[in-house]
Protein backbone atom coordinates (compact mmCIF):
# COMPACT_ATOMS: atom_id res chain seq x y z
CA UNK A 1 0.00 0.00 0.00
CA UNK A 2 1.73 3.15 -1.23
CA UNK A 3 -0.54 6.05 -0.27
CA UNK A 4 0.48 9.68 -0.14
CA UNK A 5 -0.53 12.01 2.68
CA UNK A 6 -3.57 13.39 0.82
CA UNK A 7 -4.91 9.90 0.17
CA UNK A 8 -4.41 8.91 3.80
CA UNK A 9 -6.18 12.07 4.95
CA UNK A 10 -9.07 11.51 2.55
CA UNK A 11 -9.51 7.94 3.80
CA UNK A 12 -9.22 8.99 7.44
CA UNK A 13 -11.92 11.63 7.03
CA UNK A 14 -14.33 8.88 5.96
CA UNK A 15 -13.95 7.20 9.37
CA UNK A 16 -16.56 7.67 12.08
CA UNK A 17 -15.93 10.45 14.59
CA UNK A 18 -14.99 7.85 17.21
CA UNK A 19 -12.47 6.14 14.91
CA UNK A 20 -10.97 9.50 13.85
CA UNK A 21 -10.50 10.41 17.52
CA UNK A 22 -8.84 7.04 18.15
CA UNK A 23 -6.54 7.53 15.14
CA UNK A 24 -5.66 11.07 16.24
CA UNK A 25 -4.79 9.82 19.72
CA UNK A 26 -2.58 7.07 18.31
CA UNK A 27 -0.79 9.50 16.01
CA UNK A 28 -0.18 11.99 18.81
CA UNK A 29 1.09 9.26 21.10
CA UNK A 30 3.46 8.08 18.38
CA UNK A 31 5.30 11.39 18.56
CA UNK A 32 8.10 11.91 21.06
CA UNK A 33 5.85 12.36 24.05
CA UNK A 34 5.42 11.23 27.64
CA UNK A 35 4.51 7.62 28.32
CA UNK A 36 0.89 6.52 28.78
CA UNK A 37 1.53 6.34 32.54
CA UNK A 38 2.91 9.88 32.61
CA UNK A 39 -0.04 11.14 30.59
CA UNK A 40 -2.51 9.41 32.90
CA UNK A 41 -0.82 10.92 35.94
CA UNK A 42 -0.85 14.37 34.34
CA UNK A 43 -4.55 14.09 33.47
CA UNK A 44 -5.41 12.92 36.99
CA UNK A 45 -3.50 15.87 38.46
CA UNK A 46 -5.30 18.24 36.08
CA UNK A 47 -8.70 16.76 36.93
CA UNK A 48 -7.93 17.10 40.65
CA UNK A 49 -6.86 20.74 40.17
CA UNK A 50 -10.03 21.54 38.23
CA UNK A 51 -12.24 19.78 40.80
CA UNK A 52 -10.66 21.85 43.59
CA UNK A 53 -11.26 25.07 41.60
CA UNK A 54 -14.91 24.10 41.06
CA UNK A 55 -15.38 23.20 44.73
CA UNK A 56 -13.83 26.50 45.80
CA UNK A 57 -16.10 28.44 43.44
CA UNK A 58 -13.13 29.88 41.57
CA UNK A 59 -14.51 28.75 38.22
CA UNK A 60 -17.91 27.91 36.79
CA UNK A 61 -18.59 24.62 35.00
CA UNK A 62 -19.05 24.65 31.23
CA UNK A 63 -21.18 22.04 29.46
CA UNK A 64 -19.64 19.74 26.89
CA UNK A 65 -22.07 21.15 24.32
CA UNK A 66 -20.85 24.70 24.97
CA UNK A 67 -17.24 23.58 24.57
CA UNK A 68 -18.10 21.74 21.32
CA UNK A 69 -19.89 24.83 19.93
CA UNK A 70 -16.95 27.07 20.76
CA UNK A 71 -14.44 24.63 19.27
CA UNK A 72 -16.47 24.35 16.07
CA UNK A 73 -16.72 28.15 15.79
CA UNK A 74 -12.94 28.43 16.16
CA UNK A 75 -12.40 25.87 13.40
CA UNK A 76 -14.47 27.82 10.89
Amino acid sequence: MNMNLQEIEREALHLSEEKRAELAQRLLLSLDSPSETELSEDWLAEADRRARELDAGLVQPVTAEAVRRKAMSLLR
